[in-house]
C-alpha cells in the first residue's frame, strides 16, 4: 500500500465542488445545489465499487460492502461532506474520502470482510444552514424531534422541510430510524484534527477518547428602530449595546470557568448604516471539559440577556461523550504508539456514541492548528498515514 492513487484521485475530484473564488474556502450547505453535487459524487463512488447505496430516513447516504442485518450488523466508517461558511477542505471530506480509499486498499490486499462494511455521508453535520449541528445523525437517533427539524429556517426564511423537498427528498419521512441503527454495531470516524495536539505530539495520527460537552443558544435582544442622526443618545433603545456587553461577558465568564464561548453569528434588523437596530438575534456556542462550568457560563449570559429585556434559549446540547473504551483499547492495539486525544469539536461519532453504538475516532494532524477556515490543512503524507491507519483498524474490526 505504498501509494494511494484512489485517495489522490478522489481528493482532486472533490476539490472544486463548492469552493469560493477569492477566499479558497468552501460553501457546502445542506440541501443546496452544491450539496446535491456532493451527494451525486458519493453515489458515483459507491456505484464504481459495486457498493449498494441506501438512504436512511434523514437522507444520510450509506454505501455497503455486504448486506447488513440485525443478525449480522456491520461496521460503519465515514464522516460528512458539508461545511461551515467559508470552511476548510478537510473537515468532513477527509473522513469520507479516506473511507473509500480504505475499502480500495483492503480489496487490493484481497481482504474478505467477515461482516459488512458501510461508508456513510452524514447530512448537515455542521448545521451551517439550519443551525443544528449533526442534524442527520441526531434525527435517526431521536436526539432531534422531526417536527422541530422540519420547522427550522435558514437565513432566507426557507424551512428545512422545503429545502428537502427541493432536493427531491420527503421531509415527512424524517425521524428516528431504528432499522438503520440496527444495521450497525460500530462506527469509526476519521477526521482532521481541529487543533494543535498532534503538532505538539509530533504524530500524524491519534485515537480519540472523548468529546467535550457543548451546545448552541439563540439570543434575542429587542430595541427600537430610529434615525441614527436625529435620535439623542439618551432616547435610544439600541440592542447592539446589550449585544456588545454579552460578547465581553461571554469571554470573561469562559475564562473564569475553564471553558470557551463564541458569539460568531449575528442578525441585525433593519441592518442599515444610518438606522438604530430594532432587533438583534445572536448565537452563542459554548464548550468545555466540565458540563457544569459550561452551563454556569450560559446562566450568567442568560441573566444579562434578561436584564436587557431579551432572552437566551438553548437550541442544542450534547453532554460529555466518552467513546467506547473496549473499542478504543482494540484500536490502540492495532495502532501502537498512537497518542490519545480528547476534542472540543462535536462529531456524528459522538451522537452515535450517545445513542449506544460503540464509536471511535481517528484524528489526522493539522499543521496549522486552524479549522473552520480556509487555512485548515493536512499534509499529503499525513492524509495517507490516516488512510493506512483506518485500513488497519477496519481490517481488524471487520476481519
Amino acid at each position: 500500500m505504498a501509494g494511494l492513487p484512489s485517495f489522490d484521485r478522489m481528493w482532486d475530484e472533490l476539490a472544486p465542488i463548492g469552493r469560493r473564488a477569492g477566499t479558497g474556502g468552501y460553501q457546502r450547505f445542506a440541501w443546496t445545489r452544491t450539496d446535491s453535487d456532493l451527494r451525486e459524487w458519493f453515489a458515483a463512488q459507491a456505484a464504481a465499487r459495486g457498493l449498494s447505496l441506501v438512504l436512511d430516513r434523514a437522507g444520510n447516504q450509506w454505501a455497503w460492502w455486504g448486506e447488513p442485518s440485525p443478525r449480522q450488523r456491520g461496521l460503519a466508517i465515514g464522516s460528512h461532506l458539508d461545511s461551515v461558511p467559508d470552511g476548510g477542505a478537510f473537515d468532513g471530506p477527509l473522513g469520507v474520502v479516506s473511507a473509500f480509499a480504505a475499502v480500495d486498499a483492503l480489496r487490493q490486499q484481497d481482504f474478505r470482510p467477515g461482516r459488512p462494511i458501510g461508508i456513510v455521508n452524514f447530512t448537515d453535520e455542521e448545521g451551517a444552514r439550519f443551525g443544528i449541528a449533526c442534524a442527520g445523525s441526531r434525527l435517526i437517533t431521536g436526539a432531534l424531534a422531526p417536527d422541530r427539524a422540519r420547522a427550522l429556517l435558514d437565513a432566507e426564511g426557507t424551512s428545512l422541510a422545503a429545502a428537502m423537498r427541493g432536493a427531491g427528498l420527503d421531509p415527512n419521512a424524517i425521524g428516528p430510524d431504528p432499522e438503520t441503527l440496527d444495521r450497525i454495531d460500530g462506527f469509526v470516524e476519521l477526521h482532521v484534527e481541529q487543533g494543535r495536539g498532534l503538532v505538539d505530539l509530533d504524530s500524524p495520527v491519534a485515537v480519540g477518547s472523548s468529546i467535550w460537552p457543548h451546545g448552541r443558544w439563540r439570543i434575542e435582544l429587542p430595541g427600537e428602530a430610529n434615525h441614527a442622526g436625529t435620535t439623542r443618545l439618551a432616547d435610544r433603545r439600541d440592542p447592539m449595546l446589550a449585544y456588545a456587553r454579552l460578547i465581553l461577558a461571554a469571554r470573561e465568564a469562559a475564562e473564569r470557568r475553564d471553558s470557551v464561548a463564541t458569539m460568531g453569528k449575528v442578525s441585525v434588523l433593519p441592518n442599515g448604516v444610518n438606522a438604530i437596530p430594532s432587533q438583534v438575534t445572536a448565537w452563542l456556542d459554548a464548550r468545555g471539559p466540565d458540563a457544569d462550568q459550561v452551563q454556569a457560563v450560559v446562566a450568567e449570559l442568560r441573566e444579562l440577556a434578561a436584564a436587557a429585556g431579551g432572552s437566551l434559549r438553548q437550541e442544542s446540547w450534547t453532554d460529555d461523550t466518552g467513546f467506547d473504551a473496549a473499542l478504543g483499547r482494540r484500536i490502540g492495539a492495532v495502532l501502537p504508539g498512537a497518542p490519545v486525544l480528547s476534542t472540543g469539536a462535536g462529531h456524528d461519532a459522538g451522537i452515535l456514541a450517545n445513542a449506544g453504538i460503540p464509536s471511535a475516532m481517528l484524528f489526522v494532524r493539522n499543521p496549522t492548528g486552524i479549522s473552520h477556515s480556509p487555512a485548515e490543512h493536512a499534509e499529503h503524507a499525513d492524509c495517507h498515514a490516516g488512510v493506512r491507519a483506518l485500513t488497519a483498524v477496519v481490517a481488524d474490526l471487520a476481519g
